[in-house]
């Protein structure tokens, strides 16, 4: 029974005791997967995150971990007050975290985000009921990551971020976290002992910045080759991320044998049946068309068993494996029969190490290419594996639901997950109504085989307010009212309840976090940080009135006279700002193509000079912030390696990631970031060199010629960037405040909504 308390000034989600817990589809096989730390480890170890979280005051909250307090397959939390103490119990470690969370929020007014934290809390402890607060989660699992995410976002981690990460993870209810670190230890053994040299293993893999593709057979090699001291490293650092979230209770969700092999197999097994995957990202033959083992070859069992088993002996297990086979390249038939066999030797591969094995599937292939996966591929695929024995990972279900049309996967355990952001990029962007009221609906669709929600972003560090709003759908027993907890998110955030910063964000949500146009690539044709283009246009998709945006840049320099003391404050000031800059960009970039249109050099010359200096701008203000500078994510690759030759590899990584990614612009801009730096060494040439060539164009009367534009900036700006080794500071500079004020002055005017629109 989920009761409201009204505390007068907000309200409390207050649960009291536990009735009328809706029914988990019934799957005996998946009963063996939970956690299996004792209890008290769990307890010791989610007293250890208080203490972590909370510092000198750590003492006031105890933590305690008792298996039975809810019901069976469901986390359970009861915060109790103790005189001006505060106990907490959970039936896992992670349940502990979530009560400290829902604590710190809902009593507290604080907040704990990947961009930092608001921990101001009240002395003495804020009261609780007399009789407590008891809350049980809506499903069984909470589940975190992308295979993306290891890359975007992780790549360069050290044992202090993903401490940082795991604590995040707990606090919000993660319990079955992807844990890919490490693997290509696994994999070089098992390739080995085969046959294959350290040298053939090695340029198979990927480097540091794209293992994830390396991984899912998208690609081999390139970024690499792989040097022996980063395997060695990311092994000793999944120990150590394992034996941590498993303190907590953790279920963490271990890669198994898709299929993929290095080319070199052949020369061990010359008879091996294997064909070539389709050319993903237009690599060429050093990279492309890696070689996919047939799922009818012995052979194909004989590696999948190795690989789990290595795995097994190294890490221990949980018993679930991550496995993606068809990421974004389509199988070589669509007949059934062929997929269903394709299923069927994975699993029984996986099952051939260990019995208990339960396969976990990114159902992303169903939902980005549904011309070839209609329902009776899917159905072909979900039910050649024992009910229950596979879970699929609704990838992208607040955009693109396919329980819906296939029955529910046909009877196999599914996980609603929020996609929400592509590549890491930065735009602000969300949808809350989507993911209020969609895993409500996902749990009561009829036979729904819902088991958990998930987080699957390509990259984090964005758009806190919806993983904070996504992450409560774990407990919360109906949808919510958006505007309402975004006043409340806004009061935590900073600290104290402020008019303008309310005001803010509830222009924030009704724009550019309530999308509803299906947008699925955020950072496609955005200015600044496309290529520049006459041909075709660039038209980023601006699914929101701007002015709401500008109103909300209003009000956050409004706030600011109270509220620039706040760390969060100060990084959300910067991200609105930057946004809007964007935004006004983009009407430069607009009244830039009329006026080349009519041919008029001197408006060119204008308008152009004004949207260099607008980037110019953006880089000063994105180089006042911490969370804004390439330097930091160049520096951190560097700091991984042991040798010279080790850094400069990991730079090359770091920098050709976020702009070429790959050698010739495979995914141009995909992972593109607004950091300082970035902006100034490389967006804003390419944008220099764009206006300069419109001129010449008007100038010596000939054609704008796009191709030669783009082969230009590919040799003289966007190559070179990859392999400079120009270092970028690390320290934020200037005074946010004051230069936000400056830009504000300078540009607020700017923003008419007609010369935004306007089209030429």
């Amino acid at each position: 029974m989920h009761i409201f308390v009204n505390t007068g000034k907000r309200l409390l989600l207050s649960v009291l005791f536990i009735q009328l817990i809706s029914a988990e589809p019934g799957f005996p096989g998946l009963n063996h997967i939970r956690t299996r730390t004792p209890a008290s480890i769990q307890t010791r170890a989610s007293q250890a995150l208080i203490d972590r979280i909370i510092g000198k005051r750590a003492h006031e909250l105890t933590a305690n971990v008792q298996p039975n307090l809810g019901p069976t397959n469901r986390d359970t939390f009861l915060i109790q007050a103790s005189g001006d103490y505060v106990n907490i119990t959970g039936s896992t470690g992670v349940a502990v975290a979530m009560g400290l969370y829902y604590y710190l929020t809902n009593y507290c007014g604080c907040q704990y985000t990947w961009a930092g934290q608001q921990m101001n809390i009240p002395s003495p402890l804020p009261k609780v009921p007399a009789q407590g607060i008891k809350v049980t989660t809506n499903d069984r699992f909470r589940y975190y990551q992308n295979v993306c995410t290891v890359d975007y976002s992780f790549v360069w981690y050290n044992w202090t971020d993903w401490q940082q990460q795991l604590d995040w993870m707990a606090l919000h209810g993660i319990n079955m976290p992807l844990a890919f670190t490490g693997q290509e230890a696994i994999f070089q053994r098992v390739y080995m002992k085969m046959g294959l040299t350290m040298k053939e293993v090695q340029d198979h893999f990927a480097g540091p910045a794209f293992l994830a593709w390396s991984r899912m057979g998208n690609m081999h090699g390139w970024g690499g080759p792989l040097p022996q001291s980063w395997i060695d490293q990311q092994l000793v650092l999944q120990h150590r991320i394992l034996d941590r979230a498993r303190d907590l209770g953790m279920i963490p969700v271990l890669p198994g044998f898709a299929g993929h092999v290095p080319s070199a197999i052949t020369r061990i097994f010359p008879n091996a049946s294997v064909s070539h995957l389709p050319n993903w990202g237009h690599f060429n033959s050093s990279f492309c068309c890696n070689l996919l083992l047939d799922f009818s070859d012995p052979l194909f069992k004989r590696i999948g068993h190795e690989v789990v088993k290595e795995m097994l002996n190294e890490f221990g297990t949980d018993h679930i494996y991550n496995i993606d086979t068809f990421n974004e390249m389509l199988p070589k038939s669509s007949s059934p029969t062929y997929l269903a066999e394709s299923a069927r030797a994975v699993f029984e591969a996986l099952t051939s190490a260990d019995q208990q094995a339960v396969w976990l599937m990114q159902g992303w292939i169903f939902e980005n290419s549904v011309d070839f996966w209609k329902s009776p591929q899917i159905k072909a695929v979900v039910t050649a594996v024992p009910k229950g024995r596979m879970i699929i990972l609704e990838l992208f279900a607040e955009n693109r639901p396919v329980y819906r049309h296939t029955e529910s996967y046909f009877g196999q355990p599914f996980i609603w997950c929020m996609l929400h952001n592509f590549g890491g990029t930065m735009e602000l962007y969300g949808m809350f109504d989507s993911i209020n009221s969609g895993p409500a609906e996902g749990r009561n669709f009829p036979n729904s085989t819902m088991i958990g929600i998930g987080l699957t972003p390509e990259g984090i560090n964005q758009n806190e307010v919806i993983y904070e709003f996504m992450a409560e759908n774990a407990w919360v027993p109906q949808p919510r009212d958006v505007s309402k907890w975004v006043t409340e998110y806004a009061k935590r955030r900073y600290g104290k309840p402020n008019k303008y910063s309310s005001k803010a964000w509830l222009l924030l949500r009704e724009s550019v976090y309530n999308n509803t146009d299906g947008l699925k690539d955020k950072s496609k044709h955005v200015i600044p940080t496309s290529r520049p283009s006459y041909h075709p246009r660039l038209t980023p998709d601006v699914w929101y009135d701007p002015e709401d945006l500008y109103q909300a840049w209003d009000n956050f320099v409004l706030a600011a006279t109270q509220l620039s003391n706040s760390s969060l404050f100060v990084y959300d000031l910067v991200d609105v700002t930057r946004n809007s800059l964007q935004d006004i960009s983009l009407s430069y970039y607009n009244s830039l193509i009329t006026a080349f249109t009519h041919k008029d050099y001197t408006q060119v010359s204008f308008i152009g000079e004004k949207l260099l200096d607008l980037l110019t701008d953006m880089d000063r203000l994105l180089g006042s912030e911490g969370h804004f500078l390439l330097g930091n994510w160049i520096q951190a690759a560097r700091n991984l390696g042991f040798r010279s030759e080790d850094k400069q590899l990991y730079e090359f990584n770091a920098r050709n990631q976020i702009t070429l990614w790959g050698p010739t612009g495979n995914h141009l801009d995909y992972a593109s970031k607004q950091w300082a730096g970035l902006m100034h060494s490389y967006y804003r040439p390419r944008w220099k060199v764009f206006v300069e060539d419109l001129k010449r164009s008007i100038h010596t009367e000939t054609a704008f010629n796009q191709s030669d534009f783009n082969d230009k900036v590919f040799n003289t700006i966007e190559l070179p960037f990859s392999t400079d080794t120009h270092t970028f500071p690390t320290v934020p500079s200037g005074n946010t405040i004051s230069i936000v004020n400056q830009m504000y002055k300078k540009y607020r005017r700017e923003t008419v909504y007609n010369v935004y629109r306007g089209k030429g």
